[in-house]
């Protein structure tokens, strides 16, 4: 079960890195939380779980997800960027340019 949970957050945080990367005005911004969202899937979960205890872990797997959370929710505007997405699919919109 704890698999599932964290190959979904690491399908949502992908998610949310794919709609600030293409929509918006970072795509930097977006390529960032897609590269921290790879922490979330399994085979490099359990590579990592080698090297590590399971609370260290687990910590560093919740630290990831409130900073995506926070900075997509609140700082990147992603209500914003998925209205634009939804308006502009397939087409992207990058504003900072």
């Amino acid at each position: 079960m704890k698999k599932i949970l964290l190959v979904g957050f690491g399908v949502l945080f992908s998610f949310i890195g794919f709609a600030n990367t293409f929509w918006g005005n970072d795509p930097y911004f977006g390529l960032a939380i897609m590269a921290l969202s790879v922490f979330y899937y399994i085979p490099l979960i359990d590579a990592i779980r080698v090297k590590l205890n399971k609370k260290t872990t687990s910590i560093v797997l919740v630290v990831i997800g409130f900073f995506i959370l926070w900075s997509s929710a609140g700082v990147g505007e992603l209500s914003d960027k998925l209205e634009m997405m939804i308006e502009n699919f397939p087409n992207t919109k990058i504003t900072g340019y």
